[in-house]
C-alpha cells in the first residue's frame, strides 16, 4: 500500500492515506451528518456489537471522541471513500483505544454503508490499519467485537487472522459480543494477500 504515489489525486483530502481502492483520511467536524445517517440505518446497527449512539447530540460527541483521539495520538478512525470518489464517504473506520466491559485495548471498528457490503473494502482497510498498528506504533495487539450471529463479520475477521479470544457484554442491556484478537507476533508471520469479498446482504 502506498502513500506518495497516489498523492496528487487527493490532494484535496489532508493527510489522506490511499490504499489500492480507498481514500482514508482522519474525521472532520463537517462528517457529522454523514456519520448521523449512517448511525440510524437499521441495516447497519442490526450487525453493530457496539452501542450506537442516537441523534445528532450523541453522535457528535462520538465524532468529537474520534477527532480526540487523533490529535492525543496521531491515528484513529477514518473517514472511508473509494478512490474513484474521494469526496464520497462510504463509511467510518479504524482502531482506537477504548474500554468495553473493563476490557481496554486497541479496537477495531468500522461502519459501512450496505452499498459497499461484500467487496472487502472493510478488509482493506482493517490490512493499513493493522501495519500502521503494528509496524509503526509497535503495539502488541488489536482486538475486535462482534456479535455471536454476525457471520460475516465474523468471517471477515477469521480472515484477517483473528482469533476468537472469549466474550464480553458490550454495555448495560446489551448483547454479550465475541471477542476476537490478532497479536503483532501472529501478524507478522501472516501472508500479505488480496483481501476477500465477503457476502453481506443487507
Amino acid at each position: 500500500m502506498v502513500q506518495s504515489e497516489f498523492s496528487e489525486a487527493v490532494a484535496a483530502v489532508p493527510a489522506a492515506m490511499v490504499t489500492r481502492r480507498l481514500v482514508l483520511r482522519p474525521p472532520r467536524e463537517g462528517d457529522l451528518d454523514i456519520l448521523t445517517g449512517l448511525n440510524a440505518d437499521p441495516a447497519v446497527n442490526r450487525f453493530c456489537a457496539a452501542a450506537t449512539p442516537h441523534g445528532r447530540a450523541a453522535t457528535e460527541a462520538q465524532l468529537l471522541a474520534w477527532i480526540s483521539h487523533w490529535q492525543a495520538r496521531g491515528f484513529g478512525h477514518w473517514a472511508i471513500a473509494e478512490r474513484e470518489q474521494p469526496d464520497s464517504l462510504i463509511g467510518f473506520g479504524g482502531l482506537m483505544h477504548r474500554s468495553v466491559a473493563g476490557h481496554v485495548g486497541l479496537y477495531l471498528y468500522y461502519r459501512i454503508k450496505p452499498q459497499a457490503w461484500g467487496r472487502g473494502l472493510a478488509s482493506e482497510m482493517a490490512q493499513y490499519a493493522f501495519t500502521q498498528a503494528f509496524e509503526q506504533h509497535r503495539e502488541p495487539s488489536v482486538v475486535a467485537a462482534v456479535l455471536p450471529s454476525n457471520a460475516p463479520t465474523r468471517r471477515t475477521l477469521e480472515g484477517l487472522g483473528l482469533r476468537l479470544k472469549g466474550s464480553l457484554a458490550d454495555g448495560p442491556g446489551s448483547a454479550a459480543a465475541l471477542l476476537y484478537e490478532l497479536g503483532a507476533n501472529r501478524w507478522a508471520s501472516l501472508p500479505r494477500c488480496e483481501p476477500e469479498a465477503i457476502a453481506f446482504a443487507a
